[in-house]
């Protein structure tokens, strides 16, 4: 039996730039080249890891069963060979698209299975779209996913009852993978579970508020058993890799000896725990992903985010980058405390704390959150609750609700001044200057979102327009 896992991309946004409506955008040849090539080098250089969740799918090997990975973002789906089976991943924001490829791929006689984190949180809207739904965390059914492919006997759900015990050695491979597609393949995660609970955020939904541990031996043969195939920098997918502080010591600690270069997330509260952060930096990492959202106590707690109080932030982040890691320093401008005293404060923010790549993001309601529930239920919302293709990711491209102290009219004009304002050619240049490494790679991101938050300034501009 032959089975293809596939992953989708998201219609624009981190899977790649495009405007919301580029039809009916007139634009020069030479603009829409140079918008494919930039799309083309965000996929394949920024952004371009592999899917960790198909990884480990294709990892479970069943005898009489093989399976091929497909990612989207680089090909096409293989019609010209004989499937018996395609597991599709569904995002929240590609729905659309992966109704539409499961409804061919079973006109065709392929089975297919549903699962990721749309399926898990709303199984009702998938079952007609599907032979099969996954419904949770994999790891410990796909196994039998497969088993009853064989039999000729699959099931029309498969519903994990609690949660993967990660303290149960699950070996990566990736022979499914092509690996030459990728800026790495060297993507690991340590833990799962959030032990916060913002409510923009879709993780302690999916995967609990209990923080789950791999054992640290086997990461650590996970590494090595990486390192052999692909030498390049690795990415830990953790949400929040400093969440337990012991034990991210003693994993980073006792990963020092394999010269390796990292990247992840975490809490701001790394910059003050000196023996961590050494940790960290001896063990090669290069980077960080912040969530700091906003600069105010208030739109934090309202969206009850509060373990990053604001008056901490500016000395920890330079502490961060102290100890030799660039920060990208990831902001939401929107939230329900926030006015249009914002922008200023949030520009001081940077320039003070030297933070090497900004992120300002819109607030994107995603089903399924409590931030989009509350925002339904006081009517603010500029879709339908139940039209759950409309609130797909995008690159700050379009607003999905009404901010609370801040009248449309008056709030795009203001976002699209301050990206226009932080992300300039200039401030690229002097970014990747003062940054602690990876100045390269600093300069990158930051030319490319001079790029993307152009664009995103013409599709908000258009919107405002358009709502009169």
């Amino acid at each position: 039996m032959k089975v293809l896992l596939i992953f989708i991309q998201a219609d624009s946004g981190v899977d790649g730039a495009s405007l919301l409506d580029s039809a009916s955008t007139k634009r020069s040849l030479f603009s829409s080249l140079k918008d494919s090539a930039l799309s083309n080098i965000i996929r394949r250089a920024q952004f371009a890891i592999p899917p960790l969740s198909l990884m480990i799918l294709s990892s479970q090997q069943v005898e009489g069963v093989s399976q091929t990975i497909c990612d989207l973002r680089f090909e096409k789906v293989p019609l010209d060979q004989h499937w018996d089976m395609a597991g599709i991943s569904v995002q929240t924001g590609a729905v659309r698209p992966a109704f539409e490829l499961a409804r061919a791929l079973r006109s065709r006689g392929i089975k297919v299975v549903l699962g990721g984190p749309y399926v898990t949180i709303f199984p009702e809207q998938c079952r007609d779209h599907a032979d099969a739904l996954v419904i949770g965390e994999a790891d410990d059914v796909w196994r039998e996913v497969q088993e009853d492919l064989l039999a000729g006997s699959l099931k029309a759900e498969y519903r994990v009852e609690g949660f993967p015990d990660l303290g149960v050695e699950r070996v990566v491979q990736k022979s499914a993978l092509d690996i030459k597609s990728y800026f790495t393949t060297n993507v690991v995660q340590t833990t799962r579970g959030c032990p916060y609970s913002c409510d923009f955020c879709n993780v302690h939904v999916m995967n609990g508020h209990r923080l789950r541990h791999r054992s640290i031996p086997a990461v650590l043969r996970e590494v090595e058993s990486f390192l052999k195939e692909d030498k390049r920098i690795f990415f830990f997918l953790d949400d929040t890799i400093n969440s337990d502080e012991l034990y991210a010591e003693k994993l980073f600690t006792e990963l020092i000896p394999f010269g390796i270069n990292w990247v992840g997330q975490a809490t701001t509260a790394l910059g003050e725990k000196p023996r961590l952060l050494e940790a960290f930096s001896r063990s090669g990492c290069g980077a960080l992903l912040v969530g700091i959202e906003s600069l105010d106590d208030g739109s934090n707690h309202a969206h009850k985010k509060f373990h990053n109080p604001s008056n901490r932030q500016v000395e920890c982040i330079k502490s961060i980058r102290e100890a030799g890691i660039c920060v990208y320093g990831s902001f939401i401008y929107g939230l329900d405390g926030d006015t249009l005293a914002l922008p200023e404060k949030l520009e001081a923010f940077i320039e003070e704390t030297g933070i090497d790549v900004p992120g300002i993001n819109l607030l994107r309601p995603i089903p399924g959150t409590g931030v989009f529930d509350r925002l339904a239920d006081e009517g603010r919302l500029l879709h339908s609750r139940h039209d759950h293709d409309a609130f797909r990711f995008s690159w700050g491209q379009e607003m999905l609700y009404k901010p609370l102290r801040i009248p449309l009219q008056e709030f795009i004009p203001s976002y699209t001044a301050l990206t226009k304002r932080v992300f300039t050619v200039q401030n690229a240049l002097k970014r990747a200057a003062r940054a602690p490494r990876l100045r390269s790679a600093v300069l990158m991101f930051n030319l490319l979102y001079v790029h993307m938050y152009g664009m995103s300034r013409k599709d908000l501009m258009r919107q405002l327009r358009e709502l009169g």
